[in-house]
């Protein structure tokens, strides 16, 4: 959602490297395309013209005239404003401390409070508690349906005891509220601590909306209120986000569809408008894309820093044990890395999420967007495709995969033999590359990646004689052959007998001056 952002931020500062010290010039002149890149993102007026303002205050500061690289600390400063009207510190969920825990759901119709509903209970249940949903949203069509349907998914149970309607020419008949306080005692007979509430919306911020949302806020008086809203909306997110807040009061933002390709300014903009924090973000369509928002990896992303410590938190969760132990002890024994383990680690990353998020997460990634936007995600199904066509015996053994082979796996998996050809390839790098680590010789190609052993190796190897080459012309091979005859027979011919030298027949032991007696030891 903050590519556009992101390159206008990162061509601003492109523009500063190399220079020794800013002038109040350079300085206005980088204010004014941040102040342009904000805009051109939909975020608020107010919020760019008080951001702007402090990092013109701070960028013509002592901190950047006594630095050493006046544009990094212009880099610094903007990512810690950045973090600031994104919310400042990450803010988690307050839990009762009697349960249940009880949160509502608030927005309007289309932001995604039902799929968040899912999202968040399989996010809490992962957290080790157990949740309820309640369905008190009786007025869009099929909304009851929905939750149940998220609800199964994500292995949580629903409550729902009115249908709710299933046309938009039904007219709603439920009490949100009632069905909301009952959902409360259902919770608290059936021992849930959290209790999820989704409760209806509408297309636009009228009174009946906001009367509904009060009055269930009233009846079940909730620890957290949630306003989910839609991160693409632009600058009616400023707007709605005011309503809402003077409507139901609410405690907490969620951004949905933060995957999408808008500008989003909403992301920028409500934190810093409402005084209230931004709390999880919704990244995606599958259950599972939804994250806590913090705001300082947030800030990183949109200045191309990378996002290291979500891609290490994601493969910790994802990330198996008891695999991960397995191939450890493998790698400790140096045995060899076939195309079982090779299949394991792909499944291990697969489990992590899309390949394409995982990347953009690298510090660097804007300069890659066009390669990673056409990577194509179903290669690891083809890869996994290729390597279930192979026998047992071939997976530990590729070498004997020979023409015939290829072709069989080739039909079995689908594709052309050129892809079973390029994988065989990769796949003996790879296993080279962890034969080298194995046996200490460090990571190829990486200076100072060496194990133990690994730079006496090198050494060795380059301190030894190299073998020379047999030349292509026949005469010349053949006066080499000629050659190396005469010195094998030379060798083979030398007297032997002395540890250092040879010992000829009429070697005398006087003529070495030995002191007296000692030419017993001579053997004459």
């Amino acid at each position: 959602m903050f590519n556009s952002l992101s390159d206008r931020l990162s061509a601003t500062f492109k523009n500063l490297r190399g220079k020794g010290r800013l002038s109040e010039a350079d300085v206005d002149a980088t204010v004014r395309e941040i102040r342009r890149a904000l805009l051109d993102a939909d975020v608020a007026v107010p919020v760019v013209r008080e951001f702007t303002a402090k990092v013109r205050e701070r960028a013509l500061g002592a901190e950047v005239n006594a630095a050493l690289n006046p544009a990094q600390q212009i880099v610094k400063i903007v990512n810690e404003e950045l973090v600031e009207i994104l919310g400042g510190q990450t803010r988690r969920i307050r839990l009762a401390k009697n349960p249940p825990t009880v949160i509502m759901l608030a927005g309007l119709q289309g932001a995604g409070k039902t799929t968040l509903a899912g999202k968040l209970s399989k996010w809490l249940k992962g957290q080790g508690h157990s949740p309820l949903l309640v369905a008190a949203d009786l007025q869009r069509p099929n909304a009851v349906k929905q939750l149940q349907v998220n609800g199964e998914r994500a292995g949580v149970p629903v409550f729902a005891p009115h249908p709710g309607v299933s046309s938009e020419f039904e007219a709603a008949t439920g009490d949100p509220v009632a069905v909301a306080q009952a959902g409360l005692a259902e919770a608290r007979s059936k021992l849930h601590d959290v209790v999820i509430v989704d409760t209806a919306g509408r297309l636009g911020v009228d009174a009946e909306l906001m009367q509904q949302a009060a009055n269930i806020r009233a009846a079940i008086s909730p620890d957290e209120v949630l306003f989910v809203i839609d991160a693409m909306i632009g600058q009616d997110a400023v707007a709605t986000a005011q309503a809402f807040d003077q409507g139901v009061n609410f405690t907490g933002i969620v951004l949905s569809k933060l995957d999408g390709d808008a500008r989003g300014g909403a992301a920028l903009s409500v934190a810093t408008v409402t005084g209230k924090p931004v709390m999880f973000a919704s990244t995606g369509e599958a259950l599972d894309d939804f994250e806590v928002f913090h705001p300082d990896r947030m800030a990183s992303r949109i200045l191309d820093m990378g996002d290291v410590l979500t891609l290490i938190e994601q493969a910790q969760q994802a990330w198996d044990k008891d695999e991960a132990a397995r191939m450890a002890k493998k790698f400790a024994d140096q045995e060899d890395f076939t195309l079982d383990d090779f299949l394991a680690q792909m499944n291990q990353i697969r489990n992590m999420g899309s390949m394409k998020k995982m990347l953009m997460m690298m510090p660097g990634a804007a300069g890659m967007r066009q390669q990673l936007e056409q990577f194509d995600e179903r290669e690891i199904d083809r890869v996994e495709a290729i390597v279930r066509s192979m026998t047992p015996h071939e997976r530990v053994a590729p070498k004997i995969i020979n023409g015939s082979r290829r072709a069989r796996i080739a039909r079995g998996s689908g594709v052309h033999v050129s892809e079973v050809n390029g994988l065989l390839e990769r796949f003996g790098q790879a296993q080279k590359m962890m034969k080298k680590m194995a046996a200490g010789g460090g990571m190829p190609g990486v200076p100072g990646m060496t194990g133990p052993g690994g730079g006496s190796a090198r050494k060795a190897a380059k301190n030894s004689p190299k073998k020379k080459a047999r030349s292509g012309n026949p005469a010349k091979a053949a006066q080499q052959l000629r050659e190396a005859e005469e010195r094998r027979a030379n060798r083979s011919s030398a007297p032997s007998g002395a540890s250092f030298g040879a010992q000829t027949e009429d070697f005398d032991p006087s003529a070495l001056n030995l002191p007296k007696g000692f030419d017993k030891f001579l053997g004459k």
